[in-house]
């Protein structure tokens, strides 16, 4: 028997920043709302308390140029030519093949990119603002601004406005299954409390925004593969997102969206206690493996547009660990410390033999160093280490592209890298009103998905949009599930 106090018209799953962006604008426009989080409440907020917050955008009231241009370019690989034809054809023609692909709509990326700025201007609403900020990158191809305050800003605002407008909040509460009428549509959810007792919850609107599945170590090596146990999350509040809404959805029939095998990955060094504990120095150094060998180029261009790929590089190498090289001529860099997040220092040694030991690589190590330092021009006098400069090594395998300078100065440096995921792109089909399709292409009645829920991304993040993801998409879905109700 469902009491009055388990009821409401929806119900959240998930207090990061698509959570609270959903519960707001639901409450906002006058509907009762219950919002469930597995953490406590000293740790609510899922991976947005920890990050920076940073967003693709101008500032505060325009997106980046290259906003859906990103999309569009890392939309998929070898995608069919006939349903990309149809894609330029109204929604309403598309065939249910079309409707259920994984690949991003572009109706959908359209929506994201034109609600940004009265997202914004929303988050404003509250005091929050928004601007330039330091960052670690010391090369990007796009413009950013960020939350003062970072991520962990945004919770707590969205937080304290969801309390004043009396949510009905649950921490250390997870749901495990959803509940339907017998018309197919929502009817509510199951869950577990904070002492194990399990009972359910009634709403015709449920809106999952619970994260992906990047804390799930078994879902992680279904869809990553084995190399899954050396990947972990980027920081602490990944570890809650355990996939199981994604799993709910899926088994009630959602179409699958995004890059399931892939991930957004950071390199960061495995010692440290900081979140995103980030390592953006490599471009001026060299990556080798366990093994003493270099497995990439370290610089084909800026940072901000290939570490994404690099740390999932990373990640395939033996043991899941690589080093970065690098000596006394970083001191020629303005602000190269700011590119490194750790609060661990790096291994240093008079000699590179010396360093090799202290780090446990291999004496062949010196070798590579050597074959690498070969390659590199003669001169530093053209290097320039804020832009594309073209410094590229010669005949070596792989090459440099960028800031290749021989390795040769004491003291010299190492930091261990890893590869952190900081979510998981696999998630579900949407409709550019949070709604979740089928694998007909039909709507589910009553079921939503915002944030890393649904699947958008493939092969390359675009970069500084996740938050702005939650949040837009998030509000969206709080919304309609308002005019939906009318």
């Amino acid at each position: 028997m469902l009491s009055s106090n388990n009821s409401a018209d929806v119900i959240v799953v998930g207090c990061g920043i698509a959570g609270l962006s959903a519960a707001v604008s639901a409450l906002e426009s006058g509907q009762r709302v219950i919002l469930l989080e597995r953490a406590p409440e000293a740790e609510y907020g899922g991976n947005t308390r920890w990050t920076e917050a940073y967003m693709r955008m101008k500032n505060d009231s325009e997106i980046s140029d290259d906003f859906e241009d990103h999309f569009a370019t890392n939309a998929g690989l070898n995608i069919d030519p006939a349903l990309l034809g149809e894609l330029t054809s109204s929604y309403d023609t598309w065939p249910p093949a079309l409707k259920a692909h994984t690949l991003p709509d572009p109706e959908v990326i359209a929506t994201f990119a034109e609600k940004v700025p009265s997202t914004i201007a929303w988050l404003k609403g509250f005091g929050l603002q928004f601007g330039p900020q330091p960052i670690y990158l010391l090369t990007q191809n796009t413009t950013r601004i960020a939350a003062q305050g970072g991520g962990l800003a945004l919770i707590q605002r969205l937080m304290a406005e969801a309390k004043s407008l009396k949510a009905d909040i649950r921490f250390r509460t997870t749901a495990v299954a959803l509940r339907w009428t017998d018309a197919g549509r929502v009817a509510g959810i199951t869950v577990i409390g904070p002492d194990r007792e399990r009972y359910d919850l009634s709403a015709p609107n449920v809106i999952f925004a619970s994260g992906g599945f990047q804390g799930n170590q078994e879902m992680m090596t279904h869809y990553i593969g084995q190399k899954a146990k050396n990947i972990r999350p980027v920081a602490r509040g990944g570890y809650y997102n355990r996939g199981e809404g994604i799993k709910m959805m899926l088994e009630a029939g959602a179409a699958p969206a995004g890059e399931f095998g892939s991930y957004h990955a950071e390199p960061v060094d495995p010692r440290s206690l900081q979140a995103e504990a980030v390592v953006f120095i490599y471009p001026y150094g060299i990556l080798v493996d366990k093994r003493g060998k270099r497995f990439l180029d370290e610089a084909p261009g800026t940072v901000d547009a290939h570490y994404d790929n690099i740390g999932r590089a990373i990640g395939d190498q033996p043991d899941g660990i690589a080093y970065v090289i690098f000596d006394a001529k970083v001191e020629d860099i303005p602000r190269w410390k700011t590119s490194i997040r750790s609060d661990i220092a790096p291994f240093e040694a008079d000699t590179l033999e010396e360093l090799f030991a202290k780090i446990g690589l291999p004496p062949e190590t010196k070798a590579t160093v050597d074959a690498f330092n070969a390659a590199c021009p003669s001169e530093d006098g053209d290097f320039t280490p804020f832009a594309i400069d073209g410094r590229a090594t010669h005949d070596l395998v792989p090459p440099k592209s960028h800031w290749a300078r021989r390795i040769e100065k004491g003291p010299f440096r190492a930091f261990p890298i890893i590869s952190s995921n900081c979510f998981t792109f696999g998630g579900v089909k949407v409709t550019p009103h949070a709604q979740v399709l089928d694998q007909d292409g039909k709507l589910i009645p009553g079921l939503y998905a915002a944030g890393e829920t649904m699947g958008i991304y493939h092969q390359v993040y675009t970069g500084s949009t996740s938050v702005l993801r939650g949040a837009v998409f998030g509000r969206i879905a709080g919304l309609h599930t308002a005019s939906a109700a009318k």
